[in-house]
């Protein structure tokens, strides 16, 4: 009996002999690591939207005439790429077409391509700027264009009329046709004409011919008022001749019968 208990007590002290190690180990181990909470991840940023300046020039005229040669230079891309610059812009007037019907056809057929690539870049700043800001500018005069030195332009503030003005011409701008950061466009009754491409003012288009008065073709012509005096002269005088000869038969035909009366109480 002593020695089974004896027994199951050694092998107890030898169970927490054994143990003591495993459980200094467990005990020394570092903690579970807290299980990782990801961030949703975020939404793409909206790609920026452009403006498309020949669509907007062919609905917003007319400008058909502008829109056609910055298309036929390919200055449309130079203006395109400015405007798709979101931190800088642009602004560019643009002539409507009865301003280049104004002016004689040889006036732009006579340039080489490069001089009407400038004319065009002429009518356009490199940087966007708003109807507010024309009237800050004006005291910066002259402004650079987007063709360079020296085509530049003075901008005019007369009680809330922006003028701008080249060497040629000085037009009012007419109206916005879009004015939303980073793309500015006016419109303009002129075309602007530079020095340095035009040593003298342009001509003129002939005026067209006046219409002619509606109603005029049912006035009589003179011709036809002289035609009808001369028929109606022709007339009265053959009548009158007809009356003169009846008076005359008349009076013979009473002396002829007064003879024979005579003849017979003689």
């Amino acid at each position: 009996m002593m020695g089974s208990k004896a027994a199951i007590l050694a092998m107890a002290l030898m169970a927490v002999l054994f143990s003591a190690p495993a459980l200094a180990q467990m005990s020394s181990s570092p903690p579970a690591p807290a299980p990782i909470s990801l961030a949703p991840t975020p939404a793409p940023a909206p790609a920026p939207h452009y403006v498309d300046l020949a669509e907007l020039l062919s609905v917003a005229g007319p400008f058909h005439t502008f829109l056609n040669y910055l298309e036929k230079t390919n200055v449309i891309e130079t203006l395109q790429s400015q405007a798709n610059n979101t931190k800088v812009g642009i602004t560019v007037f643009v002539p409507k077409d009865s301003a280049f019907a104004a002016l004689k056809k040889s006036t732009f057929s006579n340039l080489t391509s490069d001089q009407l690539k400038t004319l065009l870049l002429y009518h356009a700043f490199p940087k966007y700027y708003s109807l507010a800001e024309f009237k800050n500018l004006s005291s910066l005069n002259p402004v650079n264009t987007f063709a360079g030195s020296p085509y530049t332009l003075n901008l005019t503030d007369d009680m809330g009329s922006i003028y701008v003005q080249s060497m040629w011409s000085r037009p009012k701008i007419a109206s916005s046709v879009y004015a939303t950061k980073p793309v500015a466009i006016y419109a303009l009754n002129k075309v602007l004409l530079p020095m340095q491409l035009f040593s003298k003012d342009p001509p003129l288009a002939p005026a067209p011919a006046p219409a002619p008065e509606s109603g005029a073709s049912d006035a009589p012509s003179p011709a036809a008022g002289k035609a009808g005096g001369l028929s109606g002269g022709k007339g009265d005088s053959t009548s009158a001749a007809y009356s003169v000869g009846a008076v005359s038969v008349a009076n013979s035909l009473v002396l002829a019968a007064a003879g024979c009366l005579m003849m017979l109480l003689w």
